[in-house]
């Protein structure tokens, strides 16, 4: 039987190009299918900012050229393997060799010039997909231009299309970007209150409408969520299925990560070797029986920094240290300095982003704080987890999916949680655990435990996708 020919094209890909999760995911799931049965392969523009110890590798495909409004833009291709995929990047210095990857005043042209880039470089590459899955606002394109433009060159190729957070949608004026689309008519399926919306087109033109979580792919089907797009998610629901991401737990593996003092698998002893050598890092009165609650994060409303901000001094009252870092508003983060200020001896704000320290708070951290107003899947909940550093969360999208309470009569579950969007009721969770922390050291053991093994691998991701993979070219037997 022939490899299912998969080939992903998204924004970004760990370790090439990486602003939050989505570069995780390409990083990751790719190289999780079962080599005996798939070819798959990914394909990133190639931004001036990758590092040169991969670009010097990278070698030369082919030149074409992409049609955007009445110029003909170069695009060059160049490939190069890693953990046995191979990963295309399109290049055109005009539009990607800037520092950032976003944030600038043509987004939109640049990612249309990459959907069409995408679509356009097939021949040149030699393979020819049976599928085609698209990722984010960025390439939502991709699915339209495949069914209205480009179905009679592709007519074997289906495309699937991930939401990863809906609310970046890619919503622009059609006056703005007929011209770079090289559209004379308003498409209907991407029409969102007279303006164009790429997302939408996605949504109605993919054969596989997939979210990162079950829970979100439920939640987004209420206006609270879905971000105006909650009558089409209803609309394509026959087709939508939420499946749910996983991490690289040869990445994430305390037993041999680099980062972190003390190597442990499921040895509570070695984990409270990384916990005083955190607090003695950090300048924190070193004491295994104080429970050390962390937070990494971007300090935004979305990840729950407003209930955090309401209740930090009443937290802060019980016999715990806090640990946060991240970067993000600045009204957050100024009132973190000075709420860190205030408790000398029982805060830390590292304002900064710090891969290398995030590994050690992991691993030396007791409880992980993630109070999402909404998190499609999340990741830090299952980095936390492998870490045996125990999440509190808010039950929304994968932090559903993925933190079971925990019943010391039992001694099942993984974490702790609350439902409603309210700081004292995310509080009095945290009492909770702290108070388990305390009074049942025995149980939080084996909470830790739990914690350690529950398994978030990307083979779990790869098997179900792969299944509707099949399943929508015919191919499942």
């Amino acid at each position: 039987m022939d490899k299912l020919k998969i080939l992903f094209a998204a924004s970004e890909a760990f370790p090439f190009a990486k602003s939050g999760g989505l570069g995780d995911v390409i990083g990751s799931l790719p190289k999780a299918f079962p080599p005996d049965q798939t070819d798959v392969r990914v394909i990133i523009p190639k931004y001036g900012s990758i590092p040169d110890e991969y670009t010097k590798d990278f070698q030369p495909v082919d030149v074409f050229y992409v049609r955007i409004g009445e110029m003909d833009q170069y695009a060059g291709i160049l490939k190069y393997k890693k953990d046995n995929v191979i990963y295309y990047f399109i290049d055109n210095e005009h539009y990607f060799n800037r520092p950032d990857l976003y944030g600038y005043y043509d987004e939109a042209e640049r990612y249309i010039f990459f959907c069409r880039a995408v679509l356009e470089c097939i021949p040149y590459i030699d393979f020819y997909p049976d599928i085609l899955h698209a990722h984010d606002w960025q390439t939502a394109l991709i699915p339209y231009l495949l069914k209205e433009q480009y179905q009679w060159h592709y007519q074997n190729t289906k495309s699937v299309f991930t939401i990863h957070n809906i609310k970046y949608q890619g919503v622009y004026g059609f006056k703005d970007i007929s011209g770079t689309l090289n559209l004379d008519y308003f498409p209907t399926t991407m029409e969102f209150y007279k303006d164009v919306n790429f997302m939408k087109g996605a949504l109605y033109s993919a054969d596989l409408v997939t979210t990162v979580s079950p829970s979100y792919a439920e939640e987004i089907k209420d206006p609270y969520y879905g971000e105006g797009l909650d009558g089409v998610i209803r609309d394509v629901s026959y087709k939508e299925v939420g499946i749910l991401n996983g991490i690289d737990d040869r990445e994430y593996n305390p037993q041999n990560d680099p980062h972190i003092w003390s190597n442990f698998s499921y040895s509570y002893a070695k984990k409270m070797e990384n916990k005083r050598a955190l607090q003695d890092h950090l300048n924190l009165p070193v004491d295994n029986n104080k429970p050390i609650i962390a937070m990494i994060s971007r300090l935004v409303e979305q990840k729950g920094l407003d209930l955090i901000a309401a209740v930090i001094h009443e937290i802060l009252q019980m016999d715990i240290q806090f640990v946060v870092l991240g970067t993000g508003d600045p009204a957050y983060e100024n009132m973190l300095r000075e709420v860190a200020y205030t408790y000398p001896d029982k805060m830390r704000s590292c304002i900064t982003f710090d891969e290398d320290l995030s590994r050690k708070i992991y691993a030396g951290s007791d409880m992980f704080l993630m109070p999402s107003k909404f998190e499609p899947c999340g990741l830090s909940q299952l980095i936390a987890m492998r870490y045996g550093c125990i999440p509190i969360v808010r039950e929304t999208g994968g932090l559903k999916d993925t933190v079971h309470y925990f019943n010391s009569t039992t001694g099942e579950g993984n974490g702790f949680s609350f439902a409603t969007y309210n700081a004292h009721d995310m509080l009095f969770t945290i009492q909770r655990a702290v108070g388990l922390f305390y009074e049942q050291r025995d149980q939080w053991k084996v909470l830790t435990t739990n914690a350690c093994k529950s398994d978030f691998n990307w083979k779990n991701s790869a098997d179900t996708y792969l299944y509707y993979y099949k399943k929508i070219t015919g191919k499942l037997v």
